[in-house]
C-alpha cells in the first residue's frame, strides 16, 4: 500500500463521544434509520442538525442539548476519562451484509453476538454493526478526516456503546491490513 492509503488518526475518541449512550427501551429499529436520506449533515439544509427535531415527532430529542452529531470536538470540552479501564474487545469473523444507506455504508452483523464484543466498566457489549461517514462526521477542533468509523455495540439492558475511528490519508493502517 502507498501514502494514499487511508489509517487509523485517532481510536482516543472513544473517551471523548462519552462511549456509553443511554438509550431508552424503545426498540432497535427506532434507533437505527434505514433510509438516510431524510435528513443532511449540512448545516443550512432544510433538514439539517439544527432542524433534525422538527423533522419527525420521534426525533423531538435531536432537538435539545448541545452535544448531538454532529460533534465538533474541542480542545476546551475534552475531558479525559481514566476510570473506565482499558478497552478489552474480543471481535471475531461474521457473515454480515453491506448496505449503501446513502452518506454512509454499513455492515450489519447476522445474529446477535457473532460477531464478538467488547467490555466497558465491567458491561459487555455485542458487535451489532460497522458504519462509515466520508468524509467524517465529526470534527476535531474544526477538522474533518477523509474517513469515519462508528463501531455500534448493544448490552443485554439495551445500552449503547459507540467505538469511533477517524482517519486521514496517509501510511497503512496495521488493523485493516490484518485482513
Amino acid at each position: 500500500m502507498d501514502k494514499s492509503s487511508i489509517r487509523c488518526f485517532f481510536f482516543v475518541v472513544i473517551t471523548i463521544f462519552g462511549i456509553i449512550v443511554s438509550c431508552s427501551s424503545a426498540a432497535k429499529q427506532d434507533r437505527e434509520v434505514e433510509d438516510e436520506s431524510e435528513f443532511s449533515y449540512e448545516l443550512n439544509k432544510e433538514n439539517g442538525p439544527a432542524k433534525w427535531g422538527k423533522l419527525k415527532p420521534e426525533w423531538k430529542m435531536c432537538g435539545k442539548g448541545e452535544m448531538q452529531s454532529p460533534i465538533d470536538l474541542m480542545n476546551k470540552r475534552v475531558k479525559l476519562v481514566s476510570h473506565l479501564g482499558k478497552l478489552t474487545r474480543n471481535y471475531k469473523p461474521s457473515n454480515a451484509t453491506l448496505k449503501n444507506r446513502g452518506h454512509d455504508m454499513m455492515l450489519k452483523f447476522g445474529e446477535e453476538g457473532s460477531a464478538g464484543s467488547t467490555k466497558i466498566n465491567g458491561t459487555e457489549y455485542n458487535l451489532l454493526q460497522l458504519h462509515w461517514h466520508s468524509p467524517s462526521e465529526h470534527t476535531i477542533n474544526g477538522r474533518r478526516f477523509a474517513l469515519e468509523l462508528h463501531m455500534v455495540h448493544e448490552s443485554k439492558n439495551g445500552s449503547m456503546a459507540v467505538v469511533t475511528v477517524l482517519y486521514k490519508i496517509g501510511k497503512p493502517d496495521s488493523f485493516l491490513g490484518l485482513v
